[in-house]
C-alpha cells in the first residue's frame, strides 16, 4: 500500500479479517466492508482508511493480537475494550461508525448499554425507536455519559440542574464526554479527560508528571474500573488480564500515513507516520512552556517538526507538491503565528498575567505529539453556558465563601479537586491520528477540524484568512 519502499514500513497481513472475526468482531467487520472502511481483498488490518486518506497503527510485531484481554468481553454486557476503542475509529468511536452498528442490529450492539451509552440510565430501550431516542448523545456525537458525584468538601455547591434528560443530581452529575483513543499512550502526562486515573509522583521537579510505572499502574487502573463499570462485570479482572490490557495499549503507535491532497505522508523526507512517532524522543516536561524541562533545555516553539521538508518552492500546477505546501505552511503556522492568550484557567492565572502572547505550540508543546508534556488541564472556555447546545445538561455552581456563580455544562477537574479555580479545567488530548476521530474536544463540539480551528481564531481573535484556516486544517488533518 506504500509508494515509497524506503521510508514506508509494510505490516504483514498474515492476521487479516480472519482473525477479527475469531475475536468475536464479525458483525463489526461486516459493518465495515459495508461502509467501505475495511477493503473486501483484505490488505493490511493495521491501515484503515478514513475522509483524509489512510491512517497506520504501528506495532513491533506488525501484528494485532485480537487473542488480547483488550479484545474479549470481560464483564456481563458484552462488551470489550475494543467496543470504545476502534482500530478503524483512530482507537476511538466516531458518529459514522456508531451509527453503522446501530442500523445493523437495531440498537443492540454492545455499545448501546444504558449505563452509560444512554442520555439517563433509565432511559427507554424497549423499542428500535426508543433506543434511537436513548442513545442519540452517542449516535450524533460520539458521547459517553460519565456519572460523577460531588466531592464532599468542594468548596462549592451545585445549586441548579437543567438536564433535559431528568436524571442529573449532586450524587451523580450527568458529563457527556468523548471517549479518548487508546493509541499513543506513551506520551501521556494525564489518563482521562479530567486525569482521574492519574497516578501522581511524590518527587518534583523530575516526578513533575507520570513516568512508566506511573503509567502503567494508571491505565491498569482505568482498564480495571472500566471493566467494572462500562462492562458491568460481577468479579474483577484477574492481575494478568489487565496487565495483558495495557501491555497491548502501550505497544501501539498510531498516526495519518496518507493524505488523499499531499500523498504519503513520510515521503520526499517528511516523517509523518506511526512508525516514526514510535521512536519519537519523549519525557516528562520536555520542551516545557513554562520552563520546567528537567533536562534544563528552554521551551521551543516550534514543537512540530514533520513536515519542514516540504516547505521548499514547487513546480506550478502540481496539486500534490501545492497540497505538501499547504500541510507545511500550516504546521509553520501552528509553530509561529503568535496571538494573545487571554482568560485561560490554569494559564493566566497560575502565571497572574492577564495577557500571554503565545502560539499553538504554549499549550501543545511535546516535540510532534501535541499535547502538554505536563500535566496541565487548562479551562480554555469548552463548557461556558454561552456554547451550551440543548442537548447538554447545565449546571450551575455557587462558591461557598463568596457567593460567586458560574454555569457550566461540565466541570471537568473540579469534581475530583474539589477546587472552584478548577471548574471548567480539562487535559489537552495528544493531537497524532486526529483525522480518524472527528467530533473533537472532550464534548464533540467541533464537528470538524475546520470547526475546531475556528473555535480557537474566535475564541483568542487571532484573525486567520480563510488560507491561513485551510492550512491549519490541512496539517492536522496529517497528524
Amino acid at each position: 500500500m506504500c509508494n515509497d519502499q524506503d521510508r514506508c514500513f509494510r505490516f504483514p497481513s498474515s492476521r487479516g479479517p480472519a482473525s477479527i472475526r475469531r475475536a468475536g468482531r464479525g458483525i463489526a467487520l461486516a459493518l465495515l466492508l459495508v461502509t467501505g472502511q475495511v477493503s473486501a481483498q483484505g490488505g493490511d488490518p493495521l491501515t484503515t482508511p478514513n475522509a483524509s486518506g489512510l491512517l497506520r497503527t504501528f506495532t513491533a510485531s506488525g501484528t494485532l493480537d485480537t487473542d488480547n484481554p483488550f479484545f474479549q468481553p470481560l464483564g456481563s454486557n458484552g462488551r470489550s475494550c475494543d467496543t470504545c476503542h476502534r482500530l478503524e475509529e483512530a482507537w476511538s468511536v466516531t458518529p459514522a461508525g456508531i451509527s453503522a452498528r446501530f442500523e445493523a442490529t437495531d440498537g443492540t450492539d454492545p455499545i448501546f448499554r444504558v449505563v452509560d451509552g444512554a442520555t439517563s440510565p433509565l432511559a427507554d430501550v424497549s423499542t428500535v425507536d426508543a433506543r434511537r431516542v436513548a442513545y442519540d448523545m452517542l449516535l450524533r456525537r460520539g458521547l459517553i455519559r460519565v456519572g460523577i458525584g460531588m466531592p464532599a468538601d468542594a468548596e462549592f455547591e451545585l445549586t441548579a440542574i437543567d438536564d433535559p434528560y431528568g436524571y442529573a443530581s449532586a450524587s451523580e452529575l450527568s458529563l457527556f464526554r468523548r471517549p479518548l483513543p487508546s493509541t499513543n499512550l506513551a506520551f501521556l502526562t494525564g489518563v482521562m479527560w479530567d486525569g482521574r486515573e492519574t497516578s501522581v509522583p511524590l518527587l518534583p521537579p523530575m516526578d513533575a508528571g507520570i513516568h512508566h510505572e506511573d503509567l502503567v499502574a494508571s491505565l491498569g487502573h482505568q482498564a480495571r474500573g472500566a471493566v467494572l463499570g462500562h462492562a458491568q462485570a460481577t468479579t474483577p479482572p484477574s492481575d494478568e488480564e489487565i496487565a495483558r490490557i495495557v501491555e497491548f495499549e502501550m505497544g501501539l503507535t498510531t498516526a495519518q500515513i496518507r493524505d488523499n491532497r499531499a500523498g504519503f505522508l513520510n515521503a520526499d523526507d517528511a516523517i509523518g507516520g506511526p512508525r516514526i512517532l514510535a521512536n519519537q524522543r519523549f519525557h516528562i516536561g520536555i520542551n516545557d512552556t513554562l520552563g520546567d524541562d528537567p533536562t534544563g533545555v528552554a521551551f521551543d516553539p516550534a514543537s512540530m517538526t514533520l513536515f519542514g521538508a516540504w516547505q521548499h518552492d514547487r513546480p506550478l500546477g502540481n496539486s500534490q507538491a501545492a497540497a505538501r505546501a499547504a500541510v507545511a505552511r500550516g504546521e509553520m503556522l501552528f509553530n509561529t503565528r503568535t496571538f494573545p492568550i487571554t482568560d485561560v484557567g490554569g494559564l493566566n492565572d497560575v502565571l497572574d498575567l492577564a495577557e500571554i502572547e503565545g502560539t499553538c505550540t504554549t499549550c501543545h508543546n511535546s516535540p510532534n505529539v501535541g499535547n502538554h508534556s505536563l500535566a496541565m488541564p487548562l479551562d480554555i472556555g469548552i463548557t461556558d453556558a454561552s456554547l451550551r447546545t440543548p442537548d447538554m445538561p447545565l449546571y450551575t455552581f455557587t462558591r461557598s465563601d463568596t457567593g460567586e456563580t458560574v454555569q457550566t455544562t461540565d466541570p471537568g477537574l473540579a469534581l475530583l479537586t474539589g477546587k472552584w479555580d478548577d471548574i471548567g479545567k480539562f487535559k489537552g488530548p495528544i493531537l497524532r491520528g486526529l483525522a480518524g476521530r472527528a467530533p473533537y474536544f472532550h464534548n464533540g463540539s467541533a464537528a470538524s477540524l475546520e470547526a475546531a480551528v475556528d473555535f480557537y481564531d474566535l475564541r483568542f481573535n487571532i484573525g486567520l484568512t480563510q488560507r491561513e484556516v485551510s492550512d491549519l486544517v490541512a496539517f492536522l488533518r496529517s497528524l
